[in-house]
């Protein structure tokens, strides 16, 4: 019989999570200099935001050669690989797949 995912432990407690416990937020706080451990009231302490940062990373190019290169900043734009032409209309002005 396996275990319910719920009661695993190990790492799925170091996942993001939103709600930070009162010990978080206090260090949290006091690494911004909003909270004084020694002289502060741990009670009713202020909201604190709970980011996830992502890093992005750097997306590959092709280049002409056939080898990969990465990008050189991220405002580049890679170069349009050689994508198929649309399917051209008829002759008859009509579209494709209408009329008798």
């Amino acid at each position: 019989m396996s275990i319910d995912r719920s009661l695993r432990v190990g790492g799925g407690l170091a996942r993001h999570r939103n709600v930070l416990s009162r010990a978080e937020r206090i260090t949290k706080l006091s690494a911004t200099g909003k909270f004084d451990p020694k002289t502060g009231d741990p009670l009713g302490l202020p909201k604190v935001a709970n980011r996830k940062v992502v890093a992005k990373t750097e997306k590959k190019v092709k280049v002409a050669d056939g080898t990969d290169a990465t990008a050189a900043a991220p405002g580049v734009a890679a170069p349009a690989a050689a994508a198929p032409a649309a399917p051209a209309a008829k002759a008859g002005g009509k579209p494709a797949g209408k009329g008798k």
